[in-house]
C-alpha cells in the first residue's frame, strides 16, 4: 500500500509540475501527442503503402484543422520488426476527439460515393494487423523543434525513462535542472535536429518519460552521445561539478530506461 501511494503521489506532483508550463504556452502549441503502435499485415502483398497513406493524407489528414502534425514511423532497430507507428500532435485535449469527427468528415467529401470509399478504407487497413495499442503523452518544456518540414527521412531515437520523485526533491529544482542540461547540451548539439520530451497522460505506464531525438544519420546518432559528453564537459568543467549536477538531475529518475530507432517517413509528414 505505501508503494502504491508513492507513486500516486510522485505522478501528481509531476502532474503539477507540467501543466503550468503546458497551460501558459501559445494556444495553438502543442499540448498532446497519441501514439499507435501498429503491427504489419505480412499476408499483405500490396506495394502501395506510401502511396495510399499519401492519398489519405492530402485528402483528410493535412484539411483536419484539428491536427497540428501526423508522421509515421517505421522499425529500424526494435524488440518487434512488424512494428510502426502514427503520431499525431493536438493544441489541447478536446482536439483529439474533434479531429477523429472531423476525419469522418473529410473521408465523405474525399470519397463521395460510400463504396468507394469504403474500399479505399479497407485497402488503407488492410496494410496492418488488427492488433495495436494507443497511448497519450502531454507534451514537455524544452522542445528543441525541427526548423523545417522534412524533405528526406530522417533518424528517430527513442528514448522510454520512468520518473522517479525523491523525497528531497522539488519541482522548482527539476525545472531549473532539467533547463540548464538543455540549454547548455541538447539545444548546442548540432547533431541534434529535433528533441522532443513527453509525459505519460493517459496509457499503460503513469511513469513514463518519452523523449525522441531526431538526427540525419545512424552515424549521427553514434556521434550525438559523444558531442553531449564534449557539451557537458564544457559547461561543467570539473569531474566535480559534474558529478554534482547529475548526482541531483538524475535522482528523478529510475535509471531504467529502453531504446528504439525508427525512421521517420518524410513523405508521410503533416
Amino acid at each position: 500500500m505505501k508503494t502504491i501511494n508513492k507513486l500516486l503521489i510522485v505522478m501528481a506532483i509531476f502532474a503539477l509540475l507540467f501543466s503550468n508550463s503546458t497551460l501558459a504556452q501559445d494556444a495553438k502549441s502543442p499540448q498532446y501527442i497519441t501514439v499507435t503502435t501498429m503491427h504489419w499485415n505480412w499476408d499483405n502483398t500490396d506495394t502501395t503503402w506510401v502511396k495510399t497513406e499519401k492519398e489519405y493524407l492530402e485528402k483528410v489528414t493535412k484539411k483536419n484543422q484539428h491536427i497540428l502534425g501526423a508522421g509515421f514511423y517505421v522499425h529500424r532497430w526494435t524488440d518487434d520488426n512488424t512494428e510502426l507507428k502514427y503520431v499525431q500532435v493536438f493544441d489541447s485535449w478536446d482536439a483529439i476527439d474533434k479531429a477523429a469527427a472531423r476525419n469522418t468528415e473529410l473521408e465523405k467529401e474525399a470519397w463521395p460515393d460510400e463504396k468507394a470509399r469504403t474500399a479505399f478504407l479497407k485497402k488503407q487497413n488492410d496494410f496492418y494487423s488488427v492488433n495495436h495499442s494507443d497511448e497519450i503523452y502531454a507534451v514537455m518544456p524544452n522542445v528543441k523543434r525541427l526548423n523545417s518540414a522534412l524533405t528526406e527521412d530522417k533518424v528517430l531515437y527513442l528514448q522510454t525513462q520512468h520518473f522517479a520523485f525523491p523525497e528531497d526533491g522539488t519541482m522548482e529544482e527539476f525545472n531549473e535542472l532539467s533547463k540548464e542540461y538543455f540549454d547548455n547540451v541538447i539545444n548546442k548539439n548540432e547533431l541534434i535536429k529535433g528533441y522532443y520530451p513527453n509525459r505519460h497522460f493517459w496509457g499503460a505506464d503513469r511513469t513514463e518519460y518519452l523523449v525522441a531525438y531526431y538526427v540525419d544519420s545512424l552515424e549521427d546518432l553514434e556521434k550525438m552521445a559523444e558531442r553531449n559528453g564534449e557539451l557537458t564537459r564544457a559547461h561543467w568543467k570539473t569531474p566535480e561539478a559534474r558529478r554534482a549536477f547529475f548526482e541531483k538531475f538524475n535522482k528523478y529518475t529510475t535509471g531504467v530506461h529502453g531504446d528504439e530507432i525508427f525512421t521517420a517517413i518524410a513523405e508521410l509528414r503533416k
